[in-house]
């Protein structure tokens, strides 16, 4: 997706080497797998937009912003290897997840390394202990949306608040984050940061809606997961929420299944969503918010780098992917 943007394709190619050199573990088979993940075809969405919103800012210092979006990605990462071992997944990005190759044991190690990389590398090019501390409050905010999410494991009486609360830590976080640890740490004003975060709070919003869609309109090749596995596990995300309120009788008799859910099952809950409308709801909700982040992008002052060009550009995608 980065062949439009070349200038940043060849700094996020420069931010996976740095995160490449960055995993050093006695260990080499945990080590080789760390590595393969993180060269697994990842979007790198988060870094992208923490190096786009660091062009805005007076200090450009390339070592520093790509040292901090790799800590960034690494985050990222080690939340997805953490992921796998809850939810007993087997493929990540197609390919075997951690747990599954070494066991849950290995996959925290790994997990747990990466958090530390994470630091490290913050703690080398962070020059402010207010983005320190903004990352240490952004750890408590995505553990406090996976928390919701299990919380609200097999709950058939979600509301879309509660959906968007929870994806609003999980996701939505990192994105605020990386928006504003670029802007901030490039010398822009706080007040500026702020409005990054922001921009980046609605693009992460928008991004993981599209993702919960893409679950009941993609198939499992295109995703590189098994799809509506996440539905046997009880979490139900916004197409499912929105058309349990049309139709809780339609739907309930293959929910109250659980885990014991077949293919058929699956299949038969993903057309019923469609059907009653989940679908397009739910791809208007992410519009809007799509839409909100834009809005202030376009208000985003403009420099020779041509940055709020290549964001109105980059965001417009989230609302096209296919995967």
């Amino acid at each position: 997706m980065w062949q439009d943007y070349p200038e940043l394709a060849k700094q996020l190619t420069t931010t996976l080497y740095l995160m490449e050199d960055v995993v050093k573990l006695k260990n080499k088979k945990v080590e080789h797998a760390v590595l393969e993940m993180i060269h697994a075809g990842g979007k790198l969405l988060r870094p992208a937009y923490q190096l786009l919103f660091a062009e805005f800012g007076p200090e450009q210092d390339q070592k520093k912003a790509t040292s901090l979006a790799a800590a960034i990605e690494m985050l990222h990462t080690a939340t997805l290897i953490h992921d796998d071992i809850v939810d007993d997944s087997t493929l990540r990005r197609g390919l075997p997840t951690i747990r599954s190759t070494f066991g849950n044991d290995t996959a925290v190690y790994a997990g747990d390394y990466l958090f530390i990389c994470c630091f490290k590398l913050l703690s080398d090019y962070a020059t402010s202990l207010r983005s320190l501390q903004l990352n240490s409050r952004s750890m408590e905010k995505i553990l406090d949306g996976e928390l919701g999410q299990m919380d609200d494991r097999y709950r058939t009486d979600q509301t879309i608040e509660d959906y968007l609360e929870n994806i609003s830590g999980k996701t939505a976080e990192l994105f605020s984050l990386s928006c504003f640890a670029g802007a901030f740490e490039s010398g822009s004003s706080e007040r500026f940061a702020k409005k990054a975060g922001e921009i980046g709070h609605n693009i992460g919003i928008a991004f993981q809606i599209m993702d919960d869609l893409l679950d009941y309109q993609a198939d499992a090749a295109t995703l590189g997961k098994p799809v509506l596995e996440d539905v046997r596990q009880g979490v139900y995300s916004l197409p499912l929420i929105y058309a349990l309120k049309k139709d809780p009788a339609r739907l309930l008799p293959y929910l109250e299944k659980k885990d014991q859910m077949s293919d058929a099952d699956t299949a038969a809950v993903q057309q019923l969503v469609i059907e009653l409308g989940g679908a397009a709801f739910t791809q208007d909700l992410a519009a809007d918010y799509t839409k909100k982040a834009l809005k202030d992008i376009r208000k985003l002052p403009t420099n020779e780098r041509g940055t709020k060009e290549k964001l109105e550009r980059l965001t417009s995608q989230i609302l096209t992917r296919r995967s």
